[in-house]
């Protein structure tokens, strides 16, 4: 449930917003002026904020300026009518998150702008929860709510605890290496919190999630009239991060072109927007994360050397959690009392001790988030009582990716998942059908090369590094003739 303060002085549109905003994803107080949502905002937790650009005898960027000495993280998207470039760039220079158009009264009643406007919402809350501060062990900190944050007592994640406490003494970039689901997103918010810029913005960039065509514009900005469909001006990510920090997750996987126009980032410190000519400074700390090996990406000409050399300056490698069993109960026990009362059960793990020891034997190829949701199989199949050896067997064969079987076809496949999620015994199907097409996509084309990896990645059109990383995963024989 997202708290969201809505501030605007028109009561019937602000009960219409009240009304079709979705009531299971957004919890609502609304303020119709200035000074009653400072109010609200000193004495509740706030997510996101959304205001009306004209409030009486005030703005919005009244609001924003007043909001400063209050909670300077929270994000406030501006509604207004005013579809214009100059209003877009002052709403980002006046210290907006992001301004949302205020279309007619016909158009404001339709499903489409409330689903678009809940999106906006979302995903405004989603930055406002990534600079939540995050507690390295040792520390005590007074945290507004509990979030996920950085666990374990092992010898090696007290390495990375002493690695994260030096990297955030200084303004250096730092890269963040480890497998998928090892916390690398968390790591970089623990360096944030614990910097000298944890008072200003805190972006995220996902590049992989981003389409390489969009990623320039995302990162960068744009100019009207760049591209088909640039109507305004944008500011990009990094002008969007001036005076804090930028997160630049799985940032192996950007292409050639944009490689080199981050190297020149690093480098000068400026950037230009898509179309523009004007070079602009800026001051922000970038942190990077992958989980592709670089090393092999630039021999096999897929990386820079040089922008890997600028990224390299401080470097922390997340350890897999088959190489950190120790942590496993902690974890748990953290997660049991974050899910429990999801599924009506107490905050409180009971753990059998041979239970305890299958769990530390396993490989969890998709690390602590693999974890996290063996938890709440467990929660589910227990009920929330003493999870014994058996329930532990029963979730991890549960957790495990259906096969395709030969003569079912795709379309059943998924209709199966589904009615399993419906059932209770499935969650994550995105994931599990990602892994389960993939297996059976390179099984068969390695077999069809005869072990040949470079064959069959040049059919599949991946990179030889990533068909040995898949080769590994599923523990598939490059050769077929190799006992």
């Amino acid at each position: 449930m997202t708290p969201l303060l809505i501030l605007e002085d028109d009561r019937s549109f602000a009960k219409h917003l009240e009304r079709l905003l979705p009531k299971n994803e957004f919890s609502i107080k609304v303020a119709e002026n200035t000074r009653d949502a400072l109010s609200l905002v000193r004495t509740s937790q706030f997510d996101v904020a959304l205001t009306d650009l004209y409030l009486g005898g005030d703005t919005a960027f009244d609001f924003i300026a007043e909001l400063r000495n209050l909670d300077r993280q929270l994000p406030v998207i501006i509604m207004t009518s005013q579809h214009t470039a100059d209003m877009a760039i002052q709403s980002g220079k006046e210290g907006a998150y992001d301004y949302f158009p205020k279309p007619d009264v016909a158009a404001y009643q339709t499903r489409e702008w409330i689903d678009d406007l809940a999106i906006a919402l979302e995903e405004a809350a989603g930055r406002r929860r990534l600079m939540e501060p995050v507690g390295i062990p040792g520390e005590t900190q007074v945290e507004p709510r509990r979030v996920d944050r950085m666990l374990g007592r092992s010898r090696v994640m007290r390495e990375v605890f002493k690695a994260i406490g030096r990297a955030a003494a200084t303004d250096i970039t730092v890269l963040i290496r480890g497998e998928t689901g090892t916390g690398k997103e968390l790591a970089a918010r623990a360096l944030y919190s614990h910097s000298n810029r944890s008072d200003g913005p805190f972006v995220v960039v996902n590049s992989a999630a981003i389409p390489e065509t969009l990623l320039e514009s995302e990162l960068f900005g744009h100019e009207k009239g760049a591209f088909t469909n640039a109507q305004s001006r944008r500011i990009g990510r990094f002008e969007q991060a001036g005076g804090g920090t930028i997160f630049l997750d799985e940032i192996g996987d950007i292409g050639s072109p944009l490689q080199k126009k981050l190297l020149r980032v690093l480098q000068e410190k400026t950037i230009e927007r898509v179309g523009g000519r004007e070079t602009i400074p800026v001051d922000v700390r970038v942190i990077a994360a992958t989980s592709r090996d670089l090393e092999s990406a630039i021999k096999a000409q897929e990386f820079r050397s040089d922008l890997y050399f600028r990224l390299n300056v401080g470097v922390i490698t997340l350890p897999p959690l088959r190489d950190r069993p120790e942590d496993i109960e902690e974890l748990m026990e953290y997660f049991w009392e974050k899910h429990g009362p999801e599924f009506g059960c107490g905050t409180k793990l009971s753990l059998d001790g041979e239970a305890l020891a299958l769990l530390k034997r396993q490989t969890w190829p998709g690390n602590v988030r693999h974890l996290r949701n063996v938890v709440r199989k467990l929660l589910l199949l227990s009920h929330g009582f003493v999870v014994t050896t058996a329930i532990v067997e029963r979730a991890l064969a549960q957790m495990e990716p259906p096969q395709v079987a030969g003569n079912q076809t795709l379309q059943e496949f998924i209709r199966q998942m589904l009615e399993s999620a419906v059932r209770g015994e499935a969650d994550n199907l995105q994931e599990q059908l990602d892994d389960s097409v993939d297996k059976e996509l390179f099984t068969q084309a390695i077999n069809l090369a005869e072990g040949d990896q470079s064959m069959a990645a040049r059919w599949l059109g991946v990179s030889r590094p990533t068909m040995l990383e898949k080769l590994r995963k599923f523990k598939l024989r490059s050769d077929p003739s190799t006992p």
